[in-house]
């Protein structure tokens, strides 16, 4: 029988869990975003862009040129807490958000994602699973693995069907395979038919066996399918398209230095710009993500950090539906009502 030490923590996890609120958001969507602070911080905002809690995450901060530092599933959370090399594992009640454990990691996590009853974290080093049970995540990985360049510009995690989808920024596309079980197994592999003018892999969203990632130096976006890419698509007037996010037959890129929002039509191996300029921004994005009819991004323009929420209609059209502004944030995810 696995101990897990969550379970040893209840006085620790009470104390951190302090700046709940007395609300109940059982019905409503929320978006969610971290600090990224020395004393790292999960902040959850409605949807009209109030601040409705604060929780502490247990960690520190200091994370940067990443995204999926926050990854949602139907009932927890999990941020990476790049300074103390562990990420934070929270279970959303009625009332709002509880911090649960804290998952050490191999090397300090950049980006999570959740999938195949587990949870991936990518490290600047190396890439782990770690299996979820209905009482918590397993504290020890199932699965480890070297990244190909592990030189510390690992960017962002996926899941497809039978494997793991990674960017490293010193230009590198990997993938990693799953065993039947979800755990991670044998090498790290750089996909094939990387473009000869690959520069600085960022951001990538999937969905079933298909990887888009971008390109953003070489303001481009690439589907990777069957370990290959297959399409590379340029950005037009939009520079470093860095992040992407998925909503139906619709794509949506967060460019910096652009500032702006650009959506693309996707289906088989196409990539096809279908507005340049869907939205702007008041600083450079460093993440977005979709859900629910919504699409959230955050971007900083140096000084401050901004969290910007629009709801998107039928034809992938933005409209703003409100912002905030933060000191400062990393992550964002956009979580549905339970």
């Amino acid at each position: 029988m696995k101990i897990f030490p969550f379970i040893g923590a209840f006085a620790f996890l009470a104390g951190a869990t302090a700046g709940m609120t007395a609300q109940d958001f059982s019905g409503q969507d929320l978006v969610v975003t971290a600090s990224n602070a020395p004393t790292n911080q999960l902040l959850v905002y409605k949807t009209t862009g109030k601040l409705v809690q604060t929780v502490a995450t247990g960690g520190e901060g200091g994370v940067s040129g990443n995204a999926g530092g926050i990854a949602a599933s139907p009932c927890r959370l999990a941020v990476v807490n790049f300074g103390s090399q562990n990420v934070s594992i929270f279970e959303r009640k009625a009332g709002g958000f509880e911090l649960k454990q804290l998952v050490a990691a191999v090397s300090s996590p950049v980006s999570v994602a959740f999938g195949h009853d587990h949870l991936y974290i990518l490290g600047v080093t190396h890439v782990e699973s770690h299996r979820i049970y209905p009482y918590g995540v397993d504290a020890n990985p199932d699965g480890d693995v070297l990244l190909v360049k592990a030189d510390g510009s690992a960017a962002q995690v996926g899941v497809i069907e039978t494997q793991l989808i990674i960017s490293e920024k010193s230009n590198v596309i990997e993938s990693v395979d799953l065993k039947a079980d979800g755990a991670v197994k044998g090498s790290a592999t750089a996909v094939m038919n990387i473009p000869s003018n690959v520069n600085a892999p960022f951001g990538l969203v999937t969905r079933d066996d298909d990887a888009y990632v971008t390109i953003a130096h070489a303001n481009e976006i690439s589907l990777v399918r069957n370990d290959t890419v297959v399409t590379v698509t340029g950005s037009g007037t939009q520079h470093a398209p860095c992040w992407v996010t998925l909503d139906g037959p619709f794509l949506f890129s967060a460019n910096s230095p652009s500032m702006s929002i650009s959506r693309y039509l996707v289906y088989g191996k196409k990539i096809v710009q279908d507005a340049a300029v869907a939205a702007t921004l008041n600083g450079d994005p460093t993440d977005i993500d979709y859900h629910a009819g919504l699409v959230a991004v955050i971007d900083s323009n140096g000084t401050v950090s901004h969290l910007s929420i629009f709801k998107v209609d039928g034809d992938g059209n933005l409209t703003l539906k409100a912002s905030s502004t933060l000191s400062s944030a990393n992550g964002v995810a956009v979580v549905g009502s339970l």
